[in-house]
């Protein structure tokens, strides 16, 4: 599959599994672009050229190496020049080509139509729970024992709240986070329960499309608790750059004056400054995140049931991997 737009194209969102074989680089899509808008006849000159180049050098470098009994599908932005420089080459060559209809203007509307209906056809098991509980690391034991997961912060790249940004890492855009949603969403059947975690609406930059937020949200979650001390562990763990620096940590959450008050906020920068992590990290968790999670599940998860939380004592992956063993075999 060959994705014939730019490189900045590809990056936004592209087919999974496509290959970014452009037919003219960044550089010079733009520039061509720029001289389509005075000359036109210009602008043909000087792309084709570059995309005969480009085309070129990626049949000697990529397509000699295809089975000349494979079948290629092209595809560019809406399925029209850049589409046809590359399936005539190919046909020329005697491979069989296929050109998407409509392009990836047309994929994309498929991804936002999908998810805008798709995620009705599965039965959601969600965890819920304040920060530090172990959600994530549950989900992934659950993963390991055979279930059917999905890791909405993994597909993120984010833990979803402001000091959630993963270091050195970019979020996906949101085209591309579609695009791997609903991949993700197809490879799952339908028959069987989906484990998620209880999200908001927007994780970081990232927006979960309405139709799923709203799934997650009609089922009865289960709501984990654990101890004090098993989560500021999670959080060493999990935060080990604001172990290492929790001035940096205050103040990604400076935001929360106004509703924590400055006193409190104070008083972590104090913790901060002292270098009293575990002291802080509690702090946070019993002031901000915990109050927080409760009025959040109150509103978005009405079915949460009050008095039946799921206790673990312990968040070492083995303890995990007996509670998603017991998990999966009630949901079975």
């Amino acid at each position: 599959m060959i994705d014939a737009r730019s490189p900045r194209e590809y990056a936004e969102d592209h087919i999974p599994c496509a290959l970014n074989l452009p037919v003219v680089n960044n550089e010079e899509y733009a520039e061509v672009g720029t001289l389509h808008r005075n000359d036109t006849h210009a602008a043909y000159l000087i792309g084709v050229r570059y995309s005969l180049a480009n085309i070129s050098r990626h049949i000697q470098e990529v397509i000699a190496k295809v089975d000349p009994r494979g079948r290629i599908l092209v595809y560019c932005f809406r399925g029209g020049k850049r589409s046809k420089l590359w399936s005539e080459n190919l046909r020329t060559i005697g491979y069989r080509v296929d050109v998407l209809f409509g392009g990836w203007k047309a994929y994309r509307r498929w991804v936002r139509a999908s998810l805008e209906q798709f995620p009705k056809q599965f039965s959601f098991r969600v965890l819920a729970g304040s920060t530090g509980c172990g959600k994530t690391r549950l989900l992934q034991a659950l993963e390991r024992a055979g279930c059917q997961v999905l890791d909405l912060e993994g597909l993120a790249n984010h833990r979803g709240s402001l000091i959630g940004a993963v270091p050195g890492e970019k979020q996906p855009t949101q085209k591309w986070f579609d695009t791997l949603l609903l991949s993700k969403l197809r490879s799952f059947d339908t028959d069987k329960p989906v484990w998620v975690e209880a999200e908001s609406k927007k994780i970081g930059n990232i927006q979960l499309p309405t139709c799923l937020h709203d799934a997650i949200g009609r089922a009865t979650p289960l709501r984990l608790e654990a101890p004090m001390e098993e989560r500021i562990k999670l959080w060493r763990e999990d935060y080990p750059h604001f172990v290492t620096d929790p001035v940096a940590m205050v103040e990604r959450l400076t935001p929360l004056k106004p509703l924590i008050g400055g006193e409190e906020l104070q008083l972590w920068k104090d913790l901060a400054a002292r270098g009293e992590v575990d002291t802080l990290f509690e702090r946070v968790m019993v002031a901000h995140y915990d109050p927080c999670y409760a009025r959040s599940d109150r509103r978005a998860l009405p079915g949460l049931p009050a008095n039946a939380p799921l206790e673990l004592s312990d968040l070492s992956a083995a303890a995990l991997d007996a509670v998603a063993a017991k998990l999966a075999s009630e949901a079975n």
